[in-house]
């Protein structure tokens, strides 16, 4: 069956996610800010839970069309074959959002919706009464300037939750954002990596990942395995395509390092978690004692940024620290997100070969890019 999904991303990280559903084989049919429509079957709604790195969930859409009445919407909701994915024990929610439409009351714009669809499937399964005990289908109606999206959320829990994450630390970034840092990097397999604040040690863990080939969503569960339009060996048969991909001979060169000794023990225990706490070389230590013993390595970095934590001194001292280790180290390419704006002159003292801007949450930060002279 052919389906219309949707990739949910973090506003700055739809190229990243594009790239990705692009690499799983699937035709992109529309890349818009936070989202990317792209054309798929069964088995990618499984794949593309399984693989994406960046992606914040993956929704199937359902329909879209333009209402300016709740009439509109009731009669086209109810049009839709409902039945083909929702069963007679299904349990279904309806959230919505409405932003510059005529239809602005969000809540009855969620109960028109849900009224839609159980008239729908009340007429189909000729019920009166829907116990909801069986799979979850969460719907959402979306509607921005009175043009209207229905899709399921096939997810569940966002994608960022690996389920590795067994110990945490303040203000830890979020791994759908590390892992769009890695990818945005030089880094490959066989090169040097540091993470001097690797705090939980997510940047490092996220790269281990990359470079050993393991899909981040292999060791957790998703809203659509209940599903019964998926059927349950698809799930199987990705899963042990996904476990025989890993690739355990690969070479990596990651080394992760923090002032906070909770923070090394937490980042440990969530490597053994992702198993590839073999991968990973943790220690304790103030990045100010950070030296380079060869050339060409690159650093990626969630440091401070002193609205959430870390005191003024101490990040000032980071910055001097990394000003004087690249001036020493110019071959060397840092890749650091924060949200001090001042942060070229601070360290470098030049501008940053790229910036983006992006979001760790709710915080607007940038991602810095600084690359190293070639080596010939």
């Amino acid at each position: 069956m052919k389906l219309e999904l949707i990739a949910t991303a973090t506003f700055g990280l739809e190229a990243v996610v594009k790239r990705e559903i692009q690499d799983l084989g699937y035709k992109i049919l529309k890349s818009e800010d936070g989202k990317i429509t792209y054309l798929g079957d069964e088995r990618a709604i499984v794949r593309s839970n399984l693989w994406l790195r960046s992606a914040d969930r993956v929704l199937l859409k359902m329909a879209e069309f333009n209402a300016v009445t709740f009439e509109e919407l009731f009669q086209q909701t109810r049009g839709l074959a409902w039945e083909q994915l929702i069963p007679l024990d299904g349990k279904f929610t309806v959230t919505g959002t409405s932003v510059k439409s005529k239809l602005h009351s969000v809540p009855a714009c969620q109960s028109i919706v849900k009224k839609a669809i159980v008239e729908r499937l009340r007429e189909y399964y000729m019920a009166e009464y829907f116990a909801e005990t069986g799979a979850e289908y969460s719907v959402k109606v979306t509607i921005l300037k009175d043009h209207v999206t229905l899709t399921v959320d096939t997810s569940g829990a966002g994608l960022h939750k690996r389920g590795y994450r067994v110990r945490d630390v303040a203000a830890p970034i979020k791994e759908t954002l590390a892992a769009a840092m890695v990818q945005l990097s030089f880094w490959r397999e066989g090169r040097l990596l540091v993470d001097p604040c690797c705090g939980s040690g997510t940047i490092p863990i996220e790269a281990a990942m990359i470079g050993r080939n393991i899909a981040p969503g292999l060791n957790r569960v998703f809203a659509a395995e209940g599903w019964e339009l998926i059927d349950s060996k698809v799930w199987k048969e990705e899963r042990k395509k996904a476990f025989g991909a890993i690739n355990y001979d690969s070479e990596l060169r990651i080394f992760a390092f923090d002032v906070d000794e909770k923070a090394i023990t937490s980042a440990k225990e969530n490597a053994i978690e992702a198993g590839v706490d073999d991968c990973i070389i943790f220690k304790q230590m103030p990045m100010q004692k950070l030296v380079a013993k060869e050339t060409g390595g690159i650093i990626i970095t969630n440091p401070p940024y002193g609205e959430r934590i870390g005191e003024k001194k101490q990040i000032e001292s980071i910055y001097r620290k990394y000003s004087e280790f690249f001036k020493e180290n110019p071959t060397w390419s840092l890749f650091l997100v924060t949200t001090d704006k001042e942060l070229e002159a601070k360290t470098l003292g030049r501008p940053a070969d790229r910036r983006r801007k992006l979001y760790n949450g709710r915080l607007e930060v940038c991602y810095y890019q600084f690359h190293g002279k070639k080596e010939f």
